[in-house]
This record gives structure tokens, C-alpha cells and sequence, in this order.
């Protein structure tokens, strides 16, 4: 990977993405957002009354995305939000939180019950551990045992590290245990 990257900042909701993405003032990354991008490609949909967000048509964010930085260089940039992980980044930074903390996290931003259901269960299978691509470099941090500077140093420190795995063959898994 060279100078230039993407990273996806991807998590469940409520694990912390944006917290950890307004830390990183100073460290020579720019943050990005899914929804920025979305709406400034005419992406993203209307808001659902349902569940109060707004779809986003990743194909479409991805197909224009993806001859829009094949195109240009860019400075190294951290792409934060849960549906990150699905647009051409080169590495993947995951959040995760147990899922006991995030029902709490959750409520306490007024989710409606079948939506901190449906999130904290996500979390509980895995959220994005079972979309991503694991032939990208990945790091993940359970974000209720480090607070957004310390995870922001360390990934910092993983790019500066050429984004070598810090476990490479476990993942938290809050059914079988953490890796340490």
C-alpha cells in the first residue's frame, strides 16, 4: 500500500466511528464520510420514515467512486461510517463494542427498541467482520476498553507499521471470547 490510501472506518452503529473520525485532526489523514460521499454523487435516498435514515446505493456510490480515485491521487483518508467497509478501500479499521455496552449506547440515543435489537444483535453475529474483505489488511478494537485517542494512535501507528495485523487469526467474538 502506498502513500496514498483508503481506509474504511466501519463498526455497528454505536461502536464509536465518528468519535474515533473526529480524532484524527493532525495525523495527515482526511476523514470522509459514507453519507458526504453519497450525497455529493447522488447517492443517497430519501429518508425512510421507518427506520429515520436514508439508503444509500452503494453499486452506484462504488461504480463512481471508483473511477473517481482511480483517476486522481489523493491524501491518505479515513472513510468513516458502517456501510464503509463495502466501497474500494485498501484496509479496513473495524470498531467493535460488547454488546451489552452498545444496547446501552443505543438507547441512550433514543434508538427504538427494534432498532437497538436489530443493531445489537448484528454486533453480537459479528456486524461487519462477516462482510468485509479479509484479503485487505484489517484492525479491529473493542472500543468500550480504549478511548478514541488511544485507538486513533494505534492506527496510526498499524499504518506507519505498513498495516501489519495486530492478531492476525482471531477476531472479538463476544460468543466464544476476545482476541487479546
Amino acid at each position: 500500500m502506498g502513500q496514498d490510501f483508503r481506509l474504511a472506518l466501519t463498526g455497528s452503529p454505536g461502536t464509536g466511528k465518528t468519535t474515533v473520525a473526529e480524532k484524527f485532526g493532525g495525523t495527515g489523514l482526511v476523514v470522509d464520510s459514507v453519507v458526504k460521499l453519497a450525497e455529493m454523487h447522488g447517492c443517497l435516498g430519501e429518508l425512510d420514515s421507518e427506520d429515520n435514515s436514508r439508503p444509500v446505493d452503494l453499486d452506484s456510490l462504488c461504480s463512481k467512486l471508483s473511477k473517481e480515485w482511480f483517476a486522481m491521487s489523493d491524501a491518505p483518508t479515513v472513510i468513516e461510517g458502517h456501510l464503509s467497509h463495502h466501497l474500494p478501500v485498501d484496509g479496513i479499521v473495524l470498531l467493535r463494542c460488547p454488546p451489552d455496552v452498545l444496547r446501552n449506547r443505543l438507547s441512550e440515543r433514543g434508538y427504538s427498541e427494534q432498532k437497538t435489537v436489530a443493531n445489537v444483535e448484528w454486533e453480537l453475529l459479528g456486524s461487519a467482520w462477516n462482510e468485509i474483505d479479509r484479503d485487505l489488511p484489517i484492525i479491529e478494537f473493542d472500543t468500550s476498553q480504549y478511548s478514541a485517542d488511544t485507538i486513533v494512535g494505534r492506527i496510526v501507528e498499524w499504518i506507519s507499521d505498513g498495516f501489519k495485523p495486530e492478531c492476525p487469526d482471531n477476531v472479538i467474538d463476544w460468543v466464544e471470547g476476545e482476541c487479546d
